[in-house]
């Protein structure tokens, strides 16, 4: 395990380095402001043409290589936001805290949080392009979107013929050297439940049942890959449990995010003195 606040020994050296900066900058959906000062005042200190626009998304624009005017402009882009996610235990801030990552197997991690891999590596690779000597390029506009992962307010907000290129590369995928074509869509639902609260007998006893642990994973990207979701298992248990006990429910909480497949999911029952027991054995 090696932790990376100095990503220099990893490479490529200049993606890690800027991805570095991104992990040390907090940047959770919604709250990107500190993020927003990061990329505008890294596009002013290179003299490159740098605007905000009213949604938060940033654009830098970076001339062609000599004798490479006459090229389409390419966009570069990639979301700023990251999904705030973390373990229960967890003391994490992500409005303020840096997250704190390491190497292990070949595989950079974080510390009980999300990465923030999504997008900030595409943020990171995009950075390095900016700020290279060395890559021979056509004209290139650098967009960085904001609040992608909360309704993707950034690109909807995005004003026509803000843009000049006609080509765009998008740099949040999963699998390297693959190329997507595609689009995703998706449902929220918000369910109001009304229930009659019951009085707790005395003659019960209260348990604390926890699912911890798991993988979790993006809702969208790895929903295929039949990771154990916290709260179906938890369910699964309390409707198991209840038919053959007189179970009954305090309360129960699971998952954080609705684009995030939840890994952890607690819940508080009661059960009667008479079915201790048997609760104890299922």
């Amino acid at each position: 395990m090696k932790n990376i606040k100095n990503a220099s020994s990893l490479e490529p050296s200049g993606v890690w380095e800027n991805f570095t900066k991104i992990l040390n900058t907090p940047n959770p959906t919604k709250h990107e402001d500190k993020i927003v000062k990061l990329i505008k005042e890294f596009g002013e200190n290179l003299n490159l043409e740098t605007i905000v626009d009213e949604v938060g998304n940033i654009i830098i624009s970076k001339p062609a290589s000599l004798g490479m005017e006459n090229l389409k402009t390419v966009i570069l882009q990639a979301h700023i936001d990251m999904v705030p996610q973390k373990n229960r235990d967890s003391v994490h801030d992500f409005d303020n805290d840096p997250i704190s990552a390491y190497c292990k197997d070949g595989w950079v991690k974080a510390e009980g949080t999300t990465l923030g891999a999504d997008n900030g590596i595409g943020v990171a690779a995009m950075m390095t392009i900016l700020e290279s000597d060395t890559i021979c390029h056509g004209p290139i506009e650098a967009l960085f979107t904001a609040t992608e992962e909360s309704g993707m307010i950034g690109a909807r907000g995005l004003k026509k013929d803000t843009l000049t290129g006609t080509v765009m590369l998008n740099l949040d995928t999963e699998e390297e050297g693959a190329l997507y074509v595609g689009c995703a869509g998706s449902v929220t639902s918000y369910i109001d439940y009304e229930y009659k609260e019951e009085k707790t007998s005395s003659n019960v006893q209260a348990f604390k049942i926890s699912v911890t642990d798991l993988k979790g994973g993006h809702s969208g990207v790895d929903i295929h890959l039949e990771r154990a979701n916290a709260n179906k298992i938890m369910n699964r248990i309390l409707w198991s449990e209840s038919k053959s006990t007189g179970l009954r429910i305090s309360s129960i909480d699971g998952g954080g995010l609705r684009n995030a497949i939840p890994r952890e999911s607690s819940a508080i029952i009661t059960v009667p003195a008479t079915d201790v027991e048997v609760f104890n054995r299922l």
